[in-house]
């Protein structure tokens, strides 16, 4: 065995924890922010159009894209159910739900390590084939977890969005007095 190979087999798994550790934090309390949902609510369905029109003539990746964006989108709405919110005074936080979130980002991390080792193991044989851009990124499998994140970020923001424009700023506590 390779010394690459053993420090890739040592290394993987200190990436996941790492991986799963930031994801973890990026779930904590946050202070809801209208301009950073309505980026999410525009960008993602923007990317998602454009890995459609990309894939128009694969159309196994096409269809898998779309369902994985459908399920990112009930995912989203599914986990802004779970979402904790909070309004203090004029500020406005939330707490997403903790396992939704992470097993999304997961799944993605994990869908990406793996096309990751493809490549290294690909690269290891004494006549490579090559994968091309498309091919990396028409595969069904990743575009299925593609098209989940882009779907959860996109649905989520979106009732983000929607949850702000009920909210009315409550009075600060300085100001009860």
């Amino acid at each position: 065995m390779e010394m690459t190979t053993i420090a890739l087999l040592v290394l993987i798994p200190l990436l996941v924890w790492r991986l799963y550790s930031r994801i973890k934090s990026m779930l904590k309390r946050q202070e809801s922010l209208v301009w950073r949902h309505w980026l999410s609510a525009v960008a993602f369905p923007v990317l998602l159009a454009w890995l459609a029109l990309s894939m128009l003539d694969n159309l196994l990746g096409l269809s898998c894209l779309a369902a994985g964006a459908l399920a990112g989108g009930w995912l989203g709405v599914f986990g802004l159910k779970g979402t904790r919110f909070e309004t203090i005074g004029k500020r406005h936080f939330f707490t997403p739900n903790l396992r939704i979130g992470v097993t999304v980002f997961m799944l993605f991390a994990a869908r990406m390590l793996y096309r990751g080792l493809e490549l290294y193991m690909i690269s290891r044989v004494e006549t490579p084939n090559l994968m091309s851009q498309t091919e990396f990124v028409q595969s069904p499998a990743t575009a299925a977890v593609l098209g989940m994140v882009a779907g959860y970020c996109a649905a989520f923001s979106v009732g983000m969005i929607r949850w702000r424009r009920t909210q009315k700023p409550l009075p600060e506590p300085e100001d009860l007095a």
